[in-house]
C-alpha cells in the first residue's frame, strides 16, 4: 500500500506569501511602541475619545493572567476582545486562534457578539485589520444558525454563548444541537482556544466544571493549548480549587488595578461614585405593594433599575406596574424569552429616558456585563457577589450625585423565600448590607464568600463522554449536573403549527430565533401543552414522555406557553406566533445528507477531500507529520466503504439513472434510502481498513466521520437482520459483505475485502483486538488522547463537508 505524501508541501508558500502581504499592510501601524500601538488601535475599535485604561494595556502587550478581579464598569468585556484581537493580529504565539467568551446568563450573549462584531467592523474599516484576516463572531445559543464556524477550524473566530451550551459542547453532549454534530465542537473547543469565563460568581455547578476541564486538558494533552480566564469583580481564587485544578490554582496568575489604573480619572470617577443605600421600608414578597413604592421613588426623566431574584417575583411586579398605566415606560427581562423578543427588551432597556423616564424589571441576568446605568436601583437581598454586581448597574460612570439604591429585606423564616440562594449567603449579605451607607466601588468591603460545589467533573466522567452512542437504552449520559445547579435546569423549546396527529419527518430543523429556554420542571408542569421530540433512529417526531435538561422540544403553538411581552408563561391562553423558517428536516441515523446532491465518482471526491485537508494542515499550523499523514490516509479512505452495494444500489437507484459500471461517492438523485435500515457505509470503510493492515486511528477517523459510529458496534433495534440468523450484523453491514476492488484516487485503490464482524465481539479474535480495544487503547494512550482524536475528527469532517460544498456549488 503506497504511503500518503507528506501534507507540508507546496501550499506552505502561497500561505507564507497571504501572510506578508497581512505583515505589510500591518506595517505602518507596527511602528509604534507596542503601548502606543494598541491605543491606536483601542481608539480605532471603540471610538477617538476612548483611550484603554493602563491595566487594558498591561493585559494586550504583557503575559495573559490566569484570573482578572477588576471593579463593575471598568470594560472588561472590551480588555479581553480586544487584547485577543490585537495579540493575533501580532502574530502571538501564546494567543490561541479561537476565542470562546462564556457568559452565565443568555441575555447578554447578543450584546456582546454585537459589540464584538462592531469593534472589529470599525478596525476593518480603518484599515487596521486586513480583509484576508478577519475573525467572524457566532453566537453559540442553540439552533442551526451556528453551524459555519466548525466548518473552518483554521480561521480566526469568537464564539460567544452561554455555559449550558458552551460547557455542553465541550463535554460532547451539545445542547439543542445535533447530536452527530458533538465531536466536531467537542475537538475544537478544547483545542486552540482562549476559554474567558465571565461573571463567575454566577456560574454555580459550571465553575468548577471549567477548572477541572482545563486541568484535563493540560494533564491528558490537545494538539494545541488552551488557556482560561475566570474574570469577576468578587473572584476569589479559592473558588478554583478543584481536586484536579488544585495545584494550578495556588499559582495562578492574577491582574487587579494597579495603583497607576486607580489614578486615571475616568476611573478614580467611578471608583469614587456616589451611591446613597437604604433599606426599603417594606419586604420584597408583596408585587402591589413594591409596584407602589417603585413609583413614588422613581423620578421622571431617569431610569429606575429593578432587580429580582425570580423570574416568577420579576413578572408580578412588571404586571403590577402596568397596571398603573403611564407613570413610566416599561421593561421585562429576564432568561425566558425567545432571542428576538430579548433582543428588542434589551434594546428598550439601553435606549436613553425620556419625558416619564424608564422602569426596567430584570432578574440576576442583568448582573452579568449589561453595560446599562440607572439613577435609582432597586434589588432584593441576594448574596454579596451578586449584590456588587448589581451596585454596578447604578451610577456607572460616577457623573450622577443623587443616584440612589434600595435593598428589599426578604423573610428567610418563610418556606422558599431565600431561593434561588442559601440562607447563609443572605443572612452574610444582610450583615454587611446593614453596615453599608453608600455603596460606591472604593466603599465595598472585599468580603471572602465561598464558592458553591456541587457536582464536579471527574476524569472518569470525561473519559465517559468521549464515546457517544447512546446506552441499551437509547439513553445518554447525563452532564447537566455540571453545567448549572440541580434545580436551575433548562431545555428549549419552540413552536410550530402541525396536523392533530403529530408534526410530519420534512418539519424543518429549528432556527435559534425561535428557542425559548424554558425549566425542566415549568415544562412538565404544564398542563395541556404536547411535546415532542426528534428520534433520530426512527427518524420521527415522538412523544417526549420523559423530559431532561438540553433536550430540544417541539410545542403546538396553539396550545399556547407564551408571551412575546412577559416570555414563557406555560398558560394555554398566550399563543405564541411561530417563526418561519427554510431549513432542512433534523438528521436522523440513516441519513447521508452530503450523498444525494450532484453525481461524482468515489475516486473524484475523494481526491477533493484529501485536497481540502492538505490545505487545512497547512493553515492551520500541524506540525506533528505522523498525525498529518495519519489524516490524510483517513481521508483516503474515509469514504471506501459506499462501493458496498447497498451504497450503490441507494445512489442509482432502480433503473439505474447512471452509469452502473462506475463506483460513485455523490449521487444527483436528490434522496437517499437504504434498502437495508441503518446502514452506514462509514462503519464498511473502517473494516476495510482494519482487514487492510492500516493503523487503528486511521479505522476510526473513518468510522467517526459522520459522528454515528464511536467506540461500540453493535446492531441497532431498527436494523434490517440478514436471513441467517447465526450472521453477525451491525449498522446495516451483514458478516460476508464484500466491498469490490475500488479506486480511491491518486494511485490508491480498495482491493477486493469480504468484511469481517468479528471485530464488534469482546476480547481478541481471529484478527486480534476487538474494535472497543483498539479505540479505547488510542483513547488512553498519553500521546494521543481524546482531545486530540476528537480534533482530528474535526479536521476530517470540515474536509469531507468543505469538499462536498464546493461539488454541490459547482466550484470545482
Amino acid at each position: 500500500m503506497e504511503n500518503e505524501t507528506p501534507f507540508l508541501i507546496g501550499e506552505v508558500g502561497f500561505v507564507i506569501f497571504g501572510l506578508s502581504l497581512i505583515q505589510n499592510q500591518l506595517q505602518a501601524h507596527r511602528s509604534l511602541p507596542l503601548e502606543n500601538e494598541f491605543t491606536h488601535f483601542f481608539g480605532h475599535a471603540l471610538g477617538p475619545e476612548f483611550s484603554p485604561y493602563p491595566y487594558q494595556v498591561r493585559l494586550a502587550s504583557g503575559p495573559w493572567p490566569d484570573v482578572l478581579k477588576i471593579e463593575t464598569g471598568m470594560g472588561k468585556t472590551a480588555s479581553i476582545i480586544l487584547s485577543w484581537l490585537f495579540r493575533r493580529l501580532r502574530n502571538d504565539s501564546g494567543t490561541p486562534r479561537r476565542l470562546v467568551y462564556c457568559l452565565p446568563m443568555r441575555v447578554l450573549v447578543e450584546q456582546t457578539a454585537r459589540n464584538a462584531r462592531q469593534w472589529i467592523r470599525h478596525l476593518s474599516e480603518s484599515a487596521i485589520i486586513p480583509p484576508e484576516f478577519q475573525p467572524e463572531v457566532y453566537v453559540l445559543m442553540g439552533g442551526e444558525l451556528d453551524k459555519d464556524w466548525d466548518r473552518f477550524p483554521e480561521k480566526d473566530a469568537i464564539l460567544v454563548g452561554t455555559q449550558d451550551q458552551l460547557l455542553s459542547r465541550a463535554l460532547n453532549r451539545g445542547y439543542a444541537m445535533s447530536r452527530f454534530r458533538w465531536p466536531v465542537h467537542f475537538g475544537l473547543l478544547n483545542n486552540d482556544c482562549l476559554w474567558v469565563m465571565d461573571e463567575i460568581q454566577l456560574m454555580g455547578s459550571g465553575l468548577a466544571t471549567t477548572a477541572q476541564l482545563q486541568a484535563f486538558r493540560e494533564s491528558m494533552g490537545t494538539t494545541f493549548p488552551v488557556r482560561s480566564i475566570w474574570m469577576s469583580a468578587t473572584l476569589q481564587k479559592d473558588w478554583l480549587k478543584t481536586v484536579d485544578f488544585l495545584k494550578r490554582s495556588e499559582s495562578l496568575a492574577e491582574m487587579r488595578l494597579s495603583d497607576e489604573d486607580k489614578n486615571y480619572p475616568e476611573v478614580k470617577r467611578r471608583l469614587e461614585a456616589h451611591k446613597a443605600i437604604k433599606k426599603a421600608d417594606i419586604q420584597a414578597e408583596k408585587p402591589q405593594k413594591v409596584a407602589e413604592m417603585l413609583l413614588d421613588i422613581h423620578q421622571r426623566g431617569t431610569r429606575t433599575l429593578v432587580v429580582l431574584n425570580t423570574v416568577n417575583r420579576a413578572v408580578e411586579i412588571y404586571k403590577a406596574l402596568k397596571q398603573r398605566k403611564g407613570k413610566a415606560d416599561l421593561t421585562l427581562v429576564h432568561s425566558r424569552f425567545r432571542p428576538g423578543d430579548r433582543e428588542q427588551a434589551i434594546q428598550k432597556l439601553l435606549a436613553p429616558p425620556v419625558d416619564n423616564g424608564s422602569i426596567c424589571v430584570s432578574t440576576q441576568v442583568i448582573e452579568a456585563g449589561v453595560d446599562v446605568s440607572s439613577h435609582l436601583l432597586v434589588t432584593d437581598l441576594a448574596p454579596w457577589p451578586s449584590l456588587v454586581q448589581r451596585f454596578g448597574r447604578c451610577n456607572r460612570d460616577g457623573l450622577d450625585n443623587k443616584a440612589q439604591i434600595h435593598w428589599l429585606d426578604i423573610d428567610l423564616n418563610k418556606k422558599g423565600a431565600e431561593l434561588p440562594y442559601g440562607t447563609e449567603e443572605l443572612n452574610q449579605a444582610f450583615n454587611e448590607l446593614s453596615k453599608l451607607k453608600d455603596a460606591g466601588p472604593g466603599n465595598l468591603p472585599d468580603i471572602k464568600t465561598e464558592a458553591k460545589v456541587g457536582h464536579v467533573l471527574r476524569r472518569k466522567d470525561l473519559i465517559d463522554v468521549f464515546d457517544t452512542t447512546p446506552d441499551l437504552a437509547g439513553l445518554d449520559v447525563d452532564i447537566s449536573r455540571y453545567i448549572r445547579e440541580t434545580a436551575d435546569h433548562d431545555l428549549q423549546v419552540f413552536w410550530r403549527e402541525f396536523p392533530e396527529g403529530g408534526p410530519t419527518e420534512e418539519e424543518p430543523a429549528p432556527v435559534r430565533d425561535e428557542l425559548c429556554s424554558v425549566p425542566v420542571y415549568d415544562l412538565k408542569a404544564a398542563e395541556g401543552i404536547e411535546k415532542w421530540r426528534w428520534d433520530h433512529l426512527e427518524r420521527r417526531w415522538i412523544r417526549s414522555a420523559s423530559l431532561s435538561p438540553g433536550m430540544l422540544i417541539m410545542l403546538r403553538s396553539t396550545d399556547g406557553g407564551y408571551s412575546p411581552e412577559l416570555g414563557w408563561t406555560g398558560k394555554p391562553t398566550d399563543i405564541p406566533h411561530p417563526i418561519e423558517t427554510k431549513e432542512e428536516p433534523e438528521e436522523g441515523n440513516d441519513d447521508d445528507l452530503y450523498s444525494a446532491r450532484k453525481w461524482q465518482i468515489l475516486s473524484e471526491h475523494t481526491n477533493e477531500v484529501v485536497k481540502e485537508l492538505k490545505a487545512l494542515l497547512v493553515k492551520c499550523q500541524l506540525s506533528d507529520q505522523k498525525l498529518g499523514n495519519i489524516l490524510l490516509l483517513a481521508a483516503r479512505w474515509h469514504d471506501a466503504g459506499k462501493a458496498h452495494e447497498v451504497f450503490q444500489a441507494a445512489a442509482l437507484g432502480k433503473p439505474p439513472e447512471a452509469d452502473p459500471s462506475l463506483i460513485w461517492g455523490k449521487t444527483g438523485r436528490g434522496g437517499i434510502f437504504y434498502a437495508r435500515k441503518g446502514f452506514r457505509h462509514e462503519l464498511a470503510s473502517a473494516l476495510a481498513i482494519l482487514q487492510n493492515g492500516l493503523p487503528d486511528l486511521v479505522a476510526y477517523l473513518a468510522a467517526a466521520h459522520h459522528g454515528k459510529i464511536r467506540l461500540s458496534i453493535r446492531s441497532l433495534p431498527i436494523e434490517t437482520p440478514p436471513g441467517n440468523p447465526d450472521l453477525r450484523f451491525a449498522r446495516g453491514i451483514w458478516e460476508g459483505d464484500v466491498l469490490p476492488q475500488t479506486e480511491l484516487g491518486d494511485d490508491h485503490r480498495l482491493p477486493e475485502t469480504i468484511l469481517d464482524l468479528s471485530f464488534m465481539d469482546f476480547g481478541n479474535g481471529p484478527r486480534g483486538p476487538s474494535w472497543l480495544a483498539r479505540i479505547l487503547s488510542l483513547r488512553d494512550d498519553i500521546a494521543v488522547g481524546p482531545f486530540r482524536i476528537a480534533y482530528l475528527e474535526s479536521l476530517l469532517r470540515a474536509a469531507d463537508w468543505r469538499a462536498s460544498q464546493k461539488k454541490d456549488e459547482g466550484n470545482d
